[in-house]
């Protein structure tokens, strides 16, 4: 009899109890199964700000890159304009010299005609005396072989002149495609830092600042730890080394080599300009500016060259470290030799 008996009120509980639990647990299962991002509302911006920041140093890597195009763009606009202005100063000269020639040639020429074109040796002998006609007659066989040496000087003169016009057209067309590309450089350069810009502002200001602190690196002292190794190759290399060391602290400027702010390549230029070494305006001429060295003998004052493109440059100081000018909102300072890949070291 007791397999008919009621099933308890406390037991249709339980049940009850076991099919919310299921559901429950069906729900946990679920939740644990779909991807994190939904579990940490957090992690997604976050991850957003980190994105963002690395494409602020990406877009400040390619501006370096853009400028060191614009400061090689500009070198040789000024070296084109200087032989321009020189080309223009020889043909004008040139000019000057075809109009004198012309001047005297015209000159003999009327001579001629108002003497009516009588044959210069017939009016010799009818005008002068026997005694003197084979002298008056040499006078004028010189003066007709100079003449004609004449003649022969002003053609060659208009073919030089001719060649300086030549040249000169063809170093203004020159010069006016090297003013198109640093104009193209400085557009690119400033369009990638007016983007990285924007990016900046657009992290909340405790990133932001965090960002400007790295990339200022304030209150940066040099590292002497470590040992110091060999000194400078020469003295014009010493005196390099204290012209960049006096930089340190200056602000960064793409397409600027001092006194007040630099880029990479201008800082390295001006450093040895105090020392009495031109170099050249970027970072991939100044590779080829020296001696090749290996990283092993390196020693202060030689320019270590950066990335396989050559877009970067410093000068090492000793102590495993260089002087550099990193990028804009940074500002010229000590990082260590290996702080990005090496493609060169090249004493000047």
């Amino acid at each position: 009899m007791a397999s008919h008996r009621r099933i308890p009120q406390h037991g249709q509980a339980t049940l009850a109890g076991v099919t919310v639990l299921s559901a429950a647990l069906a729900t946990a299962a679920a939740a644990l199964s779909a991807p994190p991002a939904s579990a940490d509302p957090a992690a997604r911006p976050a991850a957003g700000r980190q994105a963002a920041t690395a494409r602020v140093d990406a877009l400040y890597e390619q501006a370096e890159r853009a400028t060191e195009k614009y400061d090689g763009a500009a070198a040789r606009t000024r070296k084109l304009r200087a032989e321009v202005a020189d080309l223009q100063d020889r043909t004008a000269r040139a000019q000057e010299r075809v109009n004198r020639m012309r001047g005297r040639l015209g000159a003999l020429a009327a001579a001629q005609y108002r003497a009516g074109g009588m044959d210069p040796a017939l009016k010799l002998m009818l005008s002068e005396r026997p005694d003197s006609y084979l002298e008056k007659a040499a006078a004028l066989d010189r003066l007709g072989r100079h003449q004609a040496d004449r003649l022969h000087e002003l053609r060659a003169a208009q073919r030089s002149l001719e060649q300086q016009r030549r040249e000169t057209a063809a170093k203004l067309a020159e010069l006016e495609a090297s003013r198109t590309q640093v104009a193209r450089h400085k557009k690119d350069v400033q369009r990638k830092l007016a983007t990285a810009q924007r990016l900046l502002n657009a992290l909340p200001r405790t990133d932001r600042e965090a960002w400007q602190r790295a990339a200022r690196s304030e209150g940066r002292a040099e590292a002497v730890s470590g040992p110091a190794g060999p000194g400078p190759a020469s003295g014009r290399a010493a005196a390099a080394v204290a012209a960049v060391r006096a930089a340190v602290g200056s602000p960064y400027a793409w397409g600027s080599a001092g006194p007040g702010a630099f880029d990479c390549s201008g800082l390295t230029q001006w450093a040895y300009r105090r020392a009495g070494v031109s170099l050249p305006r970027t970072s991939q001429a100044q590779r080829g500016a020296g001696r090749p060295v290996p990283l092993g003998r390196i020693r202060p004052g030689d320019l270590v060259i950066y990335r396989s493109d050559a877009g970067h440059v410093g000068m090492y100081v000793g102590h495993g470290q260089v002087v550099h000018a990193p990028y804009p909102g940074a500002r010229v300072r000590y990082d260590p030799v290996g702080m990005m890949p090496i493609s060169a070291v090249t004493r000047p």
